[in-house]
């Protein structure tokens, strides 16, 4: 018995990667899987069905089920016909794992406006729009009295938690994914509906040339995508039991992120500030703080 028998997944951008990673984990716990993939570059650019296809032969040559789907996941229409290929597949949808992305580094200075718009819509709006028509097919479900045991998975990136030189597309669409985890647990929680984070440390077609070297070191690889894919199968199983929670994730390692907090609080009492109280205030607050942890790629 797997830990997500029974259940229908959809994995965005699963053709290659982490997604594929997380694709082929799901499927070998029992969960029949639409792996969408667009099958572009790494900065967006083409498409092609070919690597969603060859990771559906790949799960059904272990005997699981699996079909391929070429959804843009920031197209609303589109992100619509993915989650209804799910539930016209298999009768319904259990587990959402958004994944699908892109890069178009640059540095802000020099950041071009569709640099900017891309990355932002395949990232942010193409992790909203899947769970939107999600949460409607669940949320129908709930109606009828049925009892739902939902479960999304979104991913972050330390990027977006902490900053990454060169990246600030990329970081601001990712900090936004944080939120709408914490956003989204809120509001569906009471339709059945679990929404946790991940952000994961691993060798990927975006990882490689930026963070890591693309080639996988002999031995224990601690990059490996599949190091990432078994907390994401138990966020999206039916045995998780946690939401709203982002998660930085690698290989043998796991740690929930602690988010914006209400920092150490000076106040003047039943008046406003003066403008010469105001720097006192602020470093007041601040060394009674925590310091920041460094923005990736900042120097020291």
């Amino acid at each position: 018995m797997g830990s997500c028998d029974g259940r229908v997944a959809i994995v965005t951008g699963a053709g290659r990667g982490l997604g594929r990673a997380h694709a082929l984990a799901l499927a070998a716990e029992g969960a029949r899987v639409v792996v969408n993939d667009l099958g572009v570059s790494r900065e967006g650019e083409g498409e092609g069905s070919v690597p969603a296809d060859e990771v559906v032969a790949e799960i059904r040559d272990l005997g699981g089920e699996a079909v391929a789907d070429g959804a843009d996941v920031a197209d609303w229409d589109q992100a619509a016909s993915m989650v209804a290929r799910a539930i016209d597949t298999w009768g319904r949808l259990d587990t959402l794992v958004c994944n699908a992305g892109f890069l178009r580094d640059r540095m802000l200075a020099t950041m071009s406006e569709d640099d900017w718009d891309a990355v932002v819509r395949v990232h942010l709006k193409g992790h909203f729009a899947p769970a939107r028509h999600a949460i409607a097919h669940w949320r129908e479900r709930t109606k009828v009295g049925e009892e739902v045991a939902a479960r999304v998975v979104m991913t972050s990136s330390g990027a977006g938690l902490l900053g990454s030189i060169g990246q600030g597309n990329y970081a601001a669409a990712k900090a936004g994914i944080a939120l709408l985890v914490v956003q989204a647990s809120a509001e569906w929680g009471r339709y059945g509906v679990l929404v946790n984070g991940v952000a994961p440390d691993a060798r990927t077609r975006m990882t490689g040339g930026v963070i890591y070297d693309a080639e996988a070191p002999e031995g224990w690889d601690e990059k490996d995508p599949a190091n990432v894919s078994p907390l994401v199968v138990w966020l999206g199983s039916g045995d998780c039991d946690v939401t709203g929670r982002m998660f930085e994730v690698g290989g043998g390692r796991l740690s929930v992120c602690d988010g914006w907090q209400h920092g150490p609080e000076i106040g003047v009492g039943q008046r406003r500030f003066e403008v010469a109280e105001i720097a006192g205030a602020v470093h007041t607050s601040i060394d009674a703080a925590p310091a920041p942890a460094p923005v990736y790629g900042a120097e020291g």
